[in-house]
């Protein structure tokens, strides 16, 4: 059944499983809608097909014109009239953003036990009265894998991001008072297993990896909207998860359970996509 104007029926969405309803903000979760759902088609997408997917993810109708109206002033979508209705397409910043999150979440290359042993290591301190800037530094670093061991230190064993992190500190004007550098751990100084201890809350990660195996790996969803909404809320969570599992090298982790929970969710989403983007198809109206 594919969508025909904004002003579709609202009583045509089921009703979400609460217990499932993602806990992200309406405009959160739409991001993810667009990169699961719009960015592999490249075709625009109706205002009524993102706000059937939004309703039955648990969001009221005034939430839902609000995400979008707020992704749209973001810059990640653009909007276009035709006749009584509003197309939406995603914006260069859109597929970069895009791009980047499906290598950074999903990739498998990641989990490699290939790793040279060296770890990037960044000094940045910044004022307890700039607490904005603080609070934007710590997400990027967070997002790019990098662990805060002892104040104003962040390391990371992904020294390949060193540009990603340069890019964030100088956006935020900390370069003159940053010292940057690539190395093994040498002595005197903590073990390795201390500084992963310390850097990432892993029995945090390890703990909400387990809630989501508990919630869609005992559960069979049926195909059409249930599987739908499961497969973009199970994504919404995993997009999330790299602010808490920076995804370190195996060899880093010997005993860490999170690994594998988190191999086997990514397989489950591969595993709905096919079935989640059938009904998709139909409701956006996509050939």
């Amino acid at each position: 059944m594919a969508l025909m104007s904004d002003s579709s029926d609202s009583n045509q969405v089921p009703a979400p499983d609460k217990e499932a309803a993602s806990t992200g903000s309406a405009r959160s979760v739409l991001v993810t809608v667009l990169g699961e759902l719009v960015e592999p088609y490249g075709q625009p997408v109706r205002t009524a097909a993102l706000l059937y997917v939004l309703k039955g993810l648990g969001y009221g109708e005034h939430a839902a014109r609000q995400a979008i109206a707020r992704t749209g002033s973001a810059g990640l979508i653009a909007a276009d009239r035709n006749g009584r209705e509003t197309l939406w397409t995603l914006t260069d910043k859109a597929h970069r953003l895009f791009t980047e999150g499906e290598l950074r979440v999903f990739s498998t290359d990641v989990d490699t036990t290939q790793w040279d042993g060296r770890w990037l290591v960044v000094n940045v301190p910044i004022p307890e009265s700039h607490r904005s800037t603080r609070k934007k530094l710590y997400a990027a670093l967070r997002w790019a894998g990098f662990g805060n061991p002892t104040p104003g230190v962040w390391v990371t064993p992904h020294v390949d991001r060193a540009a990603e992190a340069a890019r964030t500190i100088d956006s935020l004007g900390l370069s003159p008072n940053t010292v940057s550098f690539v190395g093994a751990l040498a002595v005197p100084g903590i073990t390795e297993d201390e500084l992963v201890r310390r850097s990432w809350d892993l029995d945090a990660a390890e703990k909400e990896y387990d809630e989501l195996l508990d919630h869609f790996d005992t559960h069979t969803f049926e195909a059409g909207d249930e599987l739908l909404f499961a497969h973009l809320q199970l994504a919404d969570a995993l997009r999330r998860m790299p602010y808490m599992d920076p995804r370190l090298p195996e060899v880093l982790l010997p005993d860490w359970r999170g690994l594998e929970a988190a191999r086997r969710l990514r397989d489950l989403r591969a595993e709905w996509t096919p079935t989640a983007h059938a009904r998709w198809r139909r409701i956006a109206g996509i050939d």
